[in-house]
């Protein structure tokens, strides 16, 4: 996926973030760590990275000054579209030996683990 990746400018995380963005536009650093099951400080480098990239935009919650509501920018938007073609591509390739009823065991299998206790 890193390679998928590369010509956007992307590292896997920033994708993530950024996906997750796309399903929760104004989204807090806390709230998007919590989702990633990131930690809060971990969040904020790629936040930073993100805005220093033009990815996102950043901006004073309206009841919580200390808080940051944070929003794809529209070259964001942009490179999201882009690169999420370009990891379905990847994906397809690495799937292309895998019967789908083999792909679904797989997918299961993840999300259970995903959901095991820390």
């Amino acid at each position: 996926m890193e390679d998928a990746l590369k010509p956007a400018g992307l590292t896997l995380p920033q994708f993530s973030v950024m996906t997750m963005l796309a399903a929760y536009p104004g989204a807090s650093g806390a709230e998007l760590a919590r989702l990633s099951l990131l930690t809060p400080q971990t969040m904020s480098v790629i936040v930073a990275n993100l805005a220093r990239l033009g990815m996102i935009l950043r901006r004073p919650h309206a009841e919580h000054g200390r808080i940051q509501v944070i929003a794809l920018s529209e070259a964001g938007h942009e490179v999201l579209a882009r690169s999420k073609e370009a990891v379905r591509s990847a994906e397809a390739g690495l799937l292309a030996d895998v019967t789908p009823k083999d792909e679904a065991i797989v997918r299961r299998w993840l999300v259970q683990i995903a959901r095991l206790p820390l």
